[in-house]
């Protein structure tokens, strides 16, 4: 479990987030959806370092968070960013080795377990056949699969990411929908920020939705939509549609 107390938070000397308090349950699928500007990304950037803490609490599993050496957070919780600055010219499978060093020593040698997790990584994000590609010449989408792989390679119980679809095709969507489910049934902890309110009710167990960066509300997706919080925070109006099983939202 990864709880909040009462946190304050700021990015680049800027407060931003004022004494939040919010639970992500192990084991499950959390997506933190709002508005643009509402502080989704600067809330789950504290856990890589890019926002700062300023006071308050992080607990992971019991134990503080913020006074874990940085190696020591990287092998628990993994974290892909939204936005990447720098595309090294790396090839692919390179990169996703990357994964690996908060696992490895000083000489950075591979066992052989560092290699067999690499390899899964690559198959699970189907970046397995652009292995000796360099990361700098792929497509948007391929890329992003190689920097999920690369987060999958740090093998850790709770993963984090921010607008992970950003880069993807609709087919390309749906596939990852599917990965996070699939990370769910291995006993991982999802953590995500999306934009798309339909995939966030469709993939999540529970919503955090922040307004006017604060936690508007934390449930399941089915009692957001029963108490309507979502088309409050979003302004907006909602139908469901339904077909062989599946429901489909219309926000407008």
């Amino acid at each position: 479990m990864l709880e909040f107390h009462q946190v304050d938070i700021r990015c680049n000397f800027v407060p931003i987030l004022h004494k939040i308090s919010v639970t992500f349950q192990k084991g499950e699928i959390t997506t933190v959806i709002g508005p643009n500007g509402c502080g989704k990304t600067t809330l789950l950037q504290c856990l890589n370092g890019s926002s700062k803490v300023t006071s308050g609490s992080i607990l992971l599993d019991g134990t503080d968070y913020l006074a874990m050496p940085v190696r020591e957070r990287a092998r628990r919780v993994s974290f892909l960013p939204q936005v990447r600055t720098i595309i090294p010219a790396l090839p692919v499978k390179t990169l996703v080795e990357h994964g690996r060093f908060p696992h490895l020593g000083f000489a950075r040698r591979k066992s052989k377990k560092d290699i067999e997790i690499v390899e899964a990584a690559m198959d699970f994000a189907q970046v397995a056949p652009y292995a000796a590609q360099y990361a700098d010449t792929l497509s948007g989408g391929i890329r992003q699969r190689a920097f999920f792989a690369m987060t999958l390679a740090q093998d850790c119980d709770y993963i984090v990411l921010d607008e992970p679809t950003t880069y993807l095709d609709l087919n390309g969507q749906r596939a990852f929908m599917e990965m996070l489910t699939q990370l769910k049934l291995q006993g991982k902890t999802v953590i995500l920020v999306l934009h798309d309110i339909g995939q966030a009710l469709e993939i999540s167990d529970t919503l955090v939705i922040m307004q006017d960066r604060k936690i508007a509300a934390t449930a399941t997706p089915e009692e957001c939509l029963r108490q309507h919080i979502i088309e409050e925070v979003f302004d907006v109006r909602l139908k469901v549609f339904s077909d062989k099983g599946r429901h489909y939202y219309f926000f407008y």
